[in-house]
């Protein structure tokens, strides 16, 4: 099973547990980073967020399945899946077939109380 951890994190601090990670040879999972809670929160919008997990484990898809699957509208689905591509999230096919590489998805927000 494939998960993505997908996290807030700093440049600084991502590079941090990449360097403890290769120090102590630990493999680590693949990441996606997000440097603000409001960014992530921002950008995996409930709506994105069910095409995610509409994909997770899926396989390829046609929009026109992921549109019934997540019960909206095609060209609402196409711009969230546009911008899930443009971010990196979502693979594109040759064939125009959407494709999220994961089986699961891991996120980890990072509160922490203000200094």
């Amino acid at each position: 099973m494939s998960t993505l951890m997908i996290e807030v994190a700093s440049e600084e601090e991502a590079l941090a547990q990449a360097i403890s990670s290769l120090e102590q040879d630990t493999p680590q999972p693949p990441r996606y980073l997000f440097t603000t809670q409001e960014g992530l929160l921002d950008t995996l919008t409930s709506h994105r967020f069910a095409i995610l997990k509409a994909l997770a484990g899926a396989g390829p898809i046609d929009m026109h399945e992921l549109a019934r699957k997540v019960g909206r509208d095609l060209s609402a689905v196409q711009a969230d899946t546009q911008r899930l591509s443009a971010i990196g999230l979502i693979d594109k096919t040759e064939g125009g077939m959407l494709h999220f590489p994961y089986d699961a998805i891991d996120i980890h927000l990072g509160w922490r109380a203000a200094a």
